[in-house]
């Protein structure tokens, strides 16, 4: 009542109570009428600069944690998220000696704390020991790699990347101007032999290639830096997925590097949350100056609160357990998810590659992946169409990517089994 009476729609009388005020009644409602200034809009596609909007759109899914079974990528699961160690971070980040480290402008600096962190904790899982000045973090690693693209490309600049691959790296290269180089992908990683010579840049997702989830062989990595060196080529490693713990790990591309042509892209979205948005370059100390004094013009620095808390959530070792329960629970998860498609979905076939959070399905010839999305969706199953990935004129439509962050162990079964039935199939009896 109080706010209305201070916007002028109520008056107070004492003693009496609250009442519409008569200026407002007595004032006719008159039909919305531009200005005449405003009577022909600007048209900002005519005057934009960069045509971000004609980009592919993501693939998004707001909906999601309303859907039964939510076979989403990048997603995470409330049920597995550390809130009560998450909460106690924030709170250490709130006291009053803590409010001092991190309210100040800290200009082009992060959290002295975190870049520790990074440095001791997250960096040495890939191989990677980096200097504090070989680090920047970044709000997430489209941020990091919008960076890169800014401050690196030019229009007509080279960029080699993996077909299918990472949808967003390739719309964010080509926004700064960049030729994209589609270059094949098989079971072993990105085709090192089918690189042309001429790319200024090659990015790659060497741990877990984006979305077939298959590691670059450790022949084709060393052939990688080979051609990198004899060609002058810059090579953007993207961490993808890669901040579980695997069966068989294998070390970061920027661990390998001895001429500082890596750049390593990393985040935290696949295990602590995606919503968060944090994410970190590792280059050499020349680069992550240049970086810094970008960053400065665009947005100084990641919130700085944000990032004690992440230090704080490092440091204290909530990170390290997370990781480990995650791992578990994803790799029951991805065996649950194998055998069902295996037992509901006989004529798809998945890639066989351990680790991630996410299986890619290829379908018999004549499938259309985003036709079955819509009627899966009207079952409650979410999937991702893998068309997307692809950057040719016609794409593959028999693709489609599952992810199993979001869905609990027990809803995959009867999610495939729903899914079978949206492809029309009979699911087979328990």
């Amino acid at each position: 009542f109080q706010q209305l009476v201070d916007q002028g729609f109520l008056v107070a009388r004492e003693r009496r109570g609250h009442f519409v005020n008569p200026d407002v009644l007595a004032t006719p409602a008159k039909p919305h009428q531009k200005a005449p200034d405003q009577q022909n809009e600007i048209d900002w596609k005519a005057r934009r600069q960069i045509a971000a909007s004609d980009m592919p759109p993501p693939a998004k899914h707001d909906n999601w944690i309303k859907s039964s079974y939510p076979f989403v990528y990048g997603q995470f699961d409330p049920a597995l998220f550390p809130t009560a160690e998450w909460r106690e971070c924030n709170r250490m980040a709130l006291a009053v000696l803590e409010i001092r480290n991190w309210a100040s402008d800290m200009v082009d600096r992060d959290d002295p704390l975190l870049i520790e962190q990074i440095q001791a904790r997250l960096l040495p899982r890939r191989g990677i020991f980096a200097n504090p000045d070989e680090i920047i973090v970044t709000l997430g690693a489209q941020n990091a790699l919008y960076m890169l693209a800014s401050l690196l490309m030019t229009k007509g600049s080279k960029v080699a990347m993996e077909d299918p691959g990472y949808p967003d790296a390739r719309s964010i290269f080509r926004l700064a101007g960049a030729d994209i180089q589609p270059v094949p992908v098989d079971q072993s990683g990105i085709v090192t032999s089918s690189i042309p010579s001429d790319s200024g840049f090659v990015f790659v997702t060497p741990s877990h290639h984006c979305p077939t989830m298959v590691p670059l062989s450790a022949e084709r990595r060393q052939d990688l830096l080979a051609r990198a060196n004899r060609n002058n080529q810059i090579i953007i490693e993207d961490g993808y997925d890669s901040q579980l713990l695997d069966e068989a790990p294998q070390q970061a591309l920027k661990s390998l590097d001895r001429s500082g042509r890596v750049i390593y892209v990393g985040s935290m979205s696949k295990t602590l949350a995606p919503g968060l948005r944090l994410g970190y370059i590792v280059a050499s100390a020349g680069l992550i100056a240049e970086l810094r004094a970008l960053r400065r013009f665009m947005l100084r620095h990641p919130p700085a609160n944000n990032q004690r808390a992440v230090a704080l959530f490092l440091s204290l070792g909530h990170h390290e357990a997370l990781v480990r329960r995650l791992s578990a629970a994803f790799d029951e998860r991805r065996k649950r998810l194998v055998h069902a498609i295996s037992a509901f979905l006989p004529e798809w076939r998945s890639t066989d590659a351990a680790g991630g959070t996410s299986l890619w399905l290829e379908g018999p010839r004549g499938t259309d992946s985003r036709g079955l999305a819509e009627a899966a969706a009207s079952r409650s199953v979410i999937i991702e169409p893998g068309d997307r990935f692809f950057d040719r004129s016609e794409k593959p439509s028999r693709f489609m990517r599952l992810g199993i962050s979001s869905i609990s162990l027990q809803h995959i079964e009867p999610g495939i089994r729903e899914l079978a039935t949206a492809a029309g199939r009979r699911p087979a009896a328990a």
